[in-house]
């Protein structure tokens, strides 16, 4: 495979503190890779100097000649969309600079928005949510067939479905990408390299060939290799320095050398033990009441609309302590709404809802409004005191904040200068602080890295009481849940045993659906299979390529110094129509796939 972009001695700092130093790594043809590490890692600074909308503070990253990147930042620019600008408008524009004729442009935009399930072409883009919005602007990147594609956190503001539609889609590329994402579910779908950006690994990163599953694999050999030789050498030095305490004289060039080993040993042995201290993540533990009741919830019936359109009922909802259990919808369906139900906040349209007396809920809002950026992280934290009283203890607040990976000289730092991910960390630290019976959790994962996803998840399991989960976390939604309501948008409320059962009966459902209707010029593309697509894709690529090494020759051709050669002449001339009847076979093939 041929080397498509590598990076040599990366280094990046923000203020006193480095994001990474001296990264090297290379990116290459048919890979697809996933870019992982926690919070404050640098991944999305990364993506910016690899994209070349940043510049490292060392190292350099060199493409290959002519290499065409296609990038996907987080926020998407389309805040500045002008009124009557619509999604035709702009895919069009994305495929400005590419040398397509006009009716070819115009072609493939309909095309790429059909295959996306855009029905309307002229729908305005600043009226399309925030899911749409996404996927318009991955649609505005692969459309252009990029040689190399990176992606930063694709799956955001993405429901289930969304995520589902984007790992179809994925599927279809042509061409290698770089995605960065916490969504472990999609990275073993869509991955077959995985590289983890962490200060725990000597040289900054650690790569493993194959998906998720095998990384973590490949990842806990390596940390074992790291483990056993740290206590290796910690029993070596131990010797060293009960030698080295008798002051031996470094009279001998033997005792010279011996003594140099020694202080290596210990320089390496100190170096060990800060890698293997980097693993460390936040300590997630939610407290519980001490509840005993049978049914914490009984809902018989309930309904509830808005804005005249039904979300769900008539739905019957009993839990109960050691109760998990997911909630899946699309945007829109009601999920929220059902949540802010159980807390007590709204009443059903119709139905019987009661909670048990005294019944005490805790809810984590997706939205997060209740941070206040101005303030410190140390009162965020703690308040007007200097400690938090949690499980019949009172905890420090420097204690407090470590538990949560913050760093004693961030307790000072305004809110708004902390990352997503750090926000999201001081939230689920005051979450803990409130004993509940009951956890409504909204979206708990947003902007966690993986190794807090990982307590979370472990935190969630061993909840007694009961507890609702709405996330587009698949993976963490299939370890947790032990039972799945689904609410459809359309008023329609069905229970499954699991994740995988809902995915079933979607795919079951799916061909009784009406189809979406196919805008006018997008014609038959529109009923294309999967397949059929990823065909069209892959000949689009190789007519991209054939075109150019028919340019190629005939440059070639056209090479003054061979003018007088006629043997060198005629080989190049038919090496010329060699590569045009190459195009023109491509073309068909191409051709006969839309027919």
């Amino acid at each position: 495979m041929g080397i498509l972009l590598s990076c040599q001695g990366l280094s990046k700092s923000f203020g006193p503190r480095p994001l990474f130093e001296g990264l090297s790594f290379g990116l290459s043809e048919g890979e697809r890779t996933g870019l992982i590490g926690p919070n404050g890692a640098g991944k999305s600074t990364l993506l910016k100097i690899l994209a070349g909308a940043e510049t490292p503070d060392a190292g350099a990253v060199t493409p290959r000649r002519g290499l065409r990147l296609g990038y996907l930042p987080q926020q998407d620019r389309f805040a500045a969309a002008a009124p009557g600008w619509t999604v035709r408008n702009e895919l069009l524009a994305a495929l400005d600079g590419l040398g397509l004729e006009e009716h070819d442009k115009e072609r493939r935009a309909d095309a790429e928005l059909a295959a996306a399930g855009f029905a309307d072409p002229a729908q305005e883009v600043n009226v399309l949510s925030g899911g749409w919005r996404k996927r318009l602007a991955l649609l505005a990147q692969s459309a252009r067939r990029p040689d190399l594609l990176l992606l930063d956190e694709p799956t955001n503001h993405l429901d289930i479905e969304g995520v589902l539609w984007l790992e179809n889609f994925i599927e279809t590329f042509s061409f290698p990408f770089l995605v960065v994402t916490h969504d472990r579910r999609f990275l073993e779908s869509v991955t077959n390299r995985v590289i983890e950006l962490n200060k725990r690994y000597p040289e900054g990163h650690f790569s493993s060939a194959g998906n998720y599953s095998r990384f973590l694999e490949n990842r806990e050999a390596f940390f074992d290799t790291l483990a056993s030789r740290e206590d290796s050498l910690r029993n070596i030095v131990r010797g060293e320095i009960a030698w080295l305490r008798k002051g031996p004289r470094a009279r001998t060039t033997k005792q010279k050398a011996r003594i140099d080993r020694a202080g290596n040993m210990i320089e390496e042995l100190s170096e060990l033990e800060y890698h293997n201290a980097q693993g460390r993540a936040a300590d997630i533990d939610f407290t519980a009441g001490d509840r005993q009741a049978n049914r914490l919830v009984h809902a018989v019936k309930i309904e509830k609309s808005l804005g005249g359109r039904k979300l769900f009922g008539p739905l019957d909802l009993t839990l109960a302590p050691g109760e998990k259990l997911g909630l899946l919808g699309g945007n829109g369906s009601g999920k929220t709404t059902l949540l802010r139900m159980l807390a007590g906040d709204l009443p059903p349209d119709a139905g019987t809802l009661k909670l048990a007396a005294g019944l005490r809920v805790a809810l984590f809002d997706q939205h997060r409004a209740q941070l206040d950026l101005d303030q410190t992280l140390k009162r965020a934290l703690c308040g007007n005191g200097e400690h938090v009283y949690y499980k019949g203890n009172n905890v420090h607040v420097q204690a407090w904040a470590r538990r949560f990976l913050f760093r004693q000289e961030q307790l000072d730092m305004p809110l708004r200068l902390l990352s997503g991910g750090e926000r999201a960390r001081v939230l689920i630290a005051g979450f803990m602080l409130r004993p509940a019976d009951l956890l409504l959790l909204d979206e708990p994962t947003n902007d966690l890295d993986l190794q807090s996803l990982e307590v979370l998840e472990a935190s969630m399991q061993e909840f007694p009481g009961a507890l609702v989960l709405v996330t587009h976390d698949r993976y963490l939604l299939e370890r947790v849940s032990r039972r799945v309501l689904a609410l459809d948008g359309r008023g329609n409320a069905r229970y499954f045993a699991d994740l995988s059962q809902w995915e079933t009966a979607r795919q079951e459902e799916r061909p009784a659906e009406a189809p979406a209707p196919a805008p006018a010029a997008a014609g038959p593309s529109a009923k294309e299979t999967r397949e059929q697509k990823a065909a069209i894709r892959k000949l689009e690529s190789e007519m991209q390529t054939a075109e150019r090494q028919a340019e190629k020759a005939r440059q070639a051709l056209e090479d003054p110094a061979i003018a007088a050669d006629a043997g060198e002449l005629a080989e190049r001339q038919k090496k010329l129509e060699a590569c045009l009847a190459r195009v023109e076979d491509l073309f068909a093939r191409w051709s006969a796939l839309h027919e």
